[in-house]
């Protein structure tokens, strides 16, 4: 999914002019994606003459380092409010437990949409 990198935008609105269903928009003259409009096209992200409309791939270790500390602060908060160690696993077991469905549902759905290649 396409994002702005708010310290690269320059507010020129390329984006917004060549957006071909009008999911951008500017705010304090900062490019902005509506995404429920996007369409992920990527015109945005191929014609910004700043490079400033980025892709989520170029976040994964960051998203990565989130999910590892919002993990740890869970674990740390498990044994707070639920007063012993033994909490810690058990709210680890529940996280990794999230993150593989997650990853399952990941897996599910890029089948199906590979299956759409021969539609």
């Amino acid at each position: 999914m396409p994002w702005v990198d708010k310290e690269k935008c320059t507010g020129c609105e390329t984006c917004v002019e060549q957006c071909p269903v009008g999911a951008i928009f500017m705010t304090d003259s900062i490019a902005m994606i509506d995404m429920e409009k996007c369409i992920r096209c990527g015109v945005c992200h191929n014609i910004c003459p700043q490079d400033a409309i980025r892709h989520d791939s170029e976040k994964v270790q960051e998203n990565i380092d989130a999910n590892v500390e919002k993990t740890k602060k869970s674990m740390g908060l498990c044994v707070k409010y639920l007063g012993n160690v033994e909490e810690k696993d058990k709210c680890l077991k529940r996280m990794l437990g999230h993150f593989r469905h997650e990853k399952e549902i990941a897996e599910k759905t890029i089948e199906r949409l590979e299956k759409l290649k021969n539609v």
